[in-house]
């Protein structure tokens, strides 16, 4: 019996040894670390950098502040740290939480960013921005328009004409509309010459071709184009891929809303080539009745890169038809047909447009100090709008009144098509000159563009004297801009850095011929603008600067100012003050800001038959504001991401007519420009493949004229979105299978976020005295609606 016990005990005791071993070593594996570091170029932060650990198929890429994390179990690991060049290796040991400085100065030169390094700014620049990456984009990349996904951005509204994002879609930034909001891409001015608008419906799905944005609040840095007076936004189009790759995208949604992506990339060839490519094609009824769009893109790309050489040569473009849904809605039509009516019901009441870009550039390292960069650019745009008209007078038309039966006819209902053929020319050159101290960038942008607007009858009930393919009315514009600039970033010390930007700018805009209501419009103007910039930066410690900076901007009229009688330029000085805070679990931006403006163009509310906004002078005006957005990491799978945007803008003494009198109404709110704006993400991260998040946003009040009149003002409103991301890597066929979808609107709220007001004067009122009347029309936004959707990589 005892020799039975002993032998047991032993096996006990053997038993319990080889559990408390086990359970050392499990606790010892399972036991994890953090290993976080920061790649530069030797001077600067350097984003989008892929550190990947050697063996694996793990890996991460730098944010915009060249930081980046991994939670790893002890042991010892090789980070291989590349982009386009040479790939860097990194040996960790790692026994403890680390945190590792990784320098590319001596093995890499960012060839990819040099395509815009003169339209952007650095993340210690004094120049109040936000960066979005890939990475932020695809979540939410599910057929909507840009402005819908950069809607959470501090002091951003966006509203989209058919309701639910697809379409005809708009963006204001602290109180600027898309006139105001600079656009390149690659450095290369997408706005149009003429009205300066940006209309990314000619763009469809452009967001799946897209590396980066930066949005810079203000006027920022000097830019290419026409000037930026709310802000300026540059996009940098995709990255040369290492590996060759496939991916499938289809997603589907309300309002039969359905998109289709297929890409591709062959990966480098020869280590030196590669070739890419995307074709998407959108669709969608619309929230609003009829206003369904069709939408076609493509993105094309070839080039070549080795250690000092990028040459890349692309196109893209896209072919939209959308269904008109610019007249909006008014109150008593919400009331009493519904938020969703659209008075048009003609079957081809439709945007018909296609436009095309062609674009080459060759950046070049000379020397490890020098850089240079040339970009070339064709843009060529033609379509039309196509419209019913019932009852139209001939004499608009140049057409002759008819006789028949005895009966003079001067009417007639008819189909009309508008139409706008254009060619757009640019040439970028710049060149960089970095030491450890300083960076100097100096260089050139000069463009030409050539526009002709025409109008045809394509069916009349009475055709009168005219003949098939007649013109009713022609106009041509030509626009000729040309900027020279030099920027300078130099550290006078370790705590401060200097900043400077001069830009002189020429433009030079002729018409000739008739506006598309046959009045005469002849301009020949010239303006020539020198705009300097500086600011510093006070580097406090290693997570807290400080940064104060002064701007100024000039802006031309637009091709519809001019056919409104305004050809006075405006001008602009941009103070910004600000603090930022950067840690590894809370990242702060506060600035301040004081616009002051002379001779702004404001929106006056109106539109013209088209749709267009109409704008006046408003004389003396200003912005002042206040913004704050943070990222807060309340857990290593929970972050919060607010802001905030608090602002006073003001017309000063403005002046109006009124019930046939001038009237000065004092201060009065500046349309389209609500006093607070505010925006929040919750994002929950259980594990590396899904990611849920809750966005929020908040805006306030606003006056869709500047006359502070009640009848103009937009409700304030506050719509939640969710967001959710699911990845799959199986083992075989595909690499990855990502699983993405959006719930809009999640709580049904009924909003509003853009419409028009306009005023007239009614002379047959009593005793005959002008009385001014006013009206409204409004742009209902879509109620709850989902999109999902499904994307394999291979």
């Amino acid at each position: 019996m005892k020799q039975y016990l002993k032998q047991n005990f032993k096996k006990v005791k053997n038993l319990v040894a080889f559990l408390i071993i086990a359970f050392s070593i499990n606790a010892n594996a399972q036991e994890l670390f953090k290993l976080s570091g920061n790649v530069t170029d030797g001077n600067n932060p350097l984003p989008g950098a892929s550190i990947l650990l050697k063996g694996t198929t793990k890996g991460v890429t730098s944010d915009f502040e060249g930081n980046f994390l991994f939670t790893l179990e002890k042991g010892n690991y090789t980070l291989i740290v590349s982009a386009i060049s040479q790939p860097k290796e990194v040996a960790i040991n790692l026994t403890k939480d680390t945190f590792i400085s990784i320098n590319m100065a001596d093995s890499f030169v960012n060839l990819e960013e040099v395509l815009v390094s003169a339209v952007r700014v650095k993340a210690t620049s004094p120049v109040t921005h936000s960066n979005v990456t890939k990475e932020d984009l695809e979540k939410r990349n599910l057929g909507q328009d840009i402005p819908m996904l950069l809607n959470y951005l501090p002091s951003v509204v966006t509203t989209s004409d058919a309701g639910a994002g697809v379409g005809y879609s708009g963006i204001r930034v602290r109180g600027s509309d898309a006139t105001r909001v600079n656009v390149t891409i690659n450095g290369i001015p997408y706005n149009d010459a003429e009205s300066q608008g940006t209309y990314w419906v000619n763009m469809p799905d452009f967001t799946s071709s897209t590396e980066s944005m930066q949005l810079q609040r203000g006027v920022g840095t000097s830019t290419n184009g026409s000037g930026a007076f709310g802000a300026s936004l540059n996009l940098l189009t995709d990255a040369v891929s290492e590996n060759a790759f496939g991916e499938i995208s289809n997603s589907f949604g309300s309002y039969n809303t359905r998109k289709h992506t297929v890409k591709f990339s062959t990966g480098k060839l020869n280590d030196h080539i590669e070739f890419s490519g995307r074709f998407s094609k959108i669709d969608s009824d619309g929230y609003i009745d009829n206003a369904w769009s069709d939408l076609k893109s493509y993105f094309l790309q070839a080039a070549y890169v080795d250690d000092n050489t990028l040459i890349k040569v692309l196109t893209f473009g896209g072919h939209e038809k959308t269904y008109q849904a610019w007249y909006g809605v008014t109150k008593d039509e919400m009331e009493n047909i519904g938020r969703t009516f659209n008075p048009y019901t003609y079957e081809n009441e439709i945007d018909n447009y296609k436009q095309d870009h062609y674009q080459f550039h060759w950046n070049e390292k000379i020397s490890e100090n020098w850089s240079t960069n040339i970009g070339l650019n064709y843009t060529y745009g033609r379509g039309y709008f196509e419209q019913y008209k019932e009852g139209e007078d001939f004499a608009d038309y140049d057409l002759t009144p008819i006789t028949l039966g005895g009966e003079t006819i001067d009417q007639t209902d008819l189909i009309r098509r508008r139409w706008l053929d254009n060619d757009f020319y640019v040439l970028n050159a710049n060149a960089t000159y970095k030491n450890n101290e300083l960076e100097f960038i100096f260089g050139t942008s000069l463009s030409k563009y050539k526009g002709d607007h025409f109008g045809e009858i394509i069916w009349a009930e009475y055709a009168s004297n005219s003949e098939i393919r007649d013109h009713y009315y022609d106009g041509n514009s030509t626009k000729n801009d040309a900027n020279i600039f030099g920027k300078i970033t130099y550290n006078l010390s370790d705590t401060w850095t200097l900043f400077t930007d001069l830009q002189t700018r020429f433009v030079k805009f002729e018409t000739s011929g008739l506006t598309s209501d046959r009045y005469p419009i002849n301009v020949d103007e010239k303006y020539s603008f020198f705009n300097p910039k500086a600011g510093l930066t006070y580097k406090l410690s290693n997570t807290n600067s400080f940064y104060f900076s002064y701007a100024k901007a000039s802006k031309e009229p637009n091709r519809n100012d001019f056919e409104n009688g305004v050809n006075t330029s405006e001008k602009l000085n941009d103070f910004e003050l600000g603090w930022r805070l950067n840690n590894e679990n809370i990242k702060v931006n506060t600035n301040i800001y004081y616009m002051l403006y002379k001779d702004q163009l404001v929106l006056t509310g109106a539109i013209d038959d088209v749709g267009a906004p109409i704008r006046a002078t408003s004389g003396k005006s200003y912005r002042l504001g206040l913004e704050i957005d943070a990222a807060f990491k309340l857990s290593n799978k929970l972050t919060l991401q607010p802001n905030i945007a608090i602002s006073n803008n003001k017309n000063v003494d403005f002046v109006t007519t009124w019930n046939g009198e001038l009237v000065d109404l004092g201060n009065t709110d500046i349309a389209f420009s609500p006093n607070l704006i505010a925006a929040n993400a919750l994002v929950f991260q259980p594990t590396n493949s899904i990611q849920f998040s809750i966005l929020s946003k908040f805006v306030g009040e606003q006056f869709m004229g500047n006359i502070d009149n009640v009848n103009s003002k937009l409700n304030s409103y506050f719509v939640n979105d969710f967001n959710a991301s699911y990845e799959i890597k199986p083992n075989k066929i595909f690499k990855s299978i990502v699983f993405n979808a959006l719930i809009n609107n999640i709580f049904n709220t009924e909003y509003i976020s853009n419409g028009y007001y306009y005023t007239y004067d009614d002379t047959w009122s009593v005793d005959g005295e002008t009385t001014t009347l006013d009206g409204a029309g409004y742009y209902p936004q879509a109620t709850r609606n989902f999109l999902i959707g499904a994307t394999i990589k291979f």
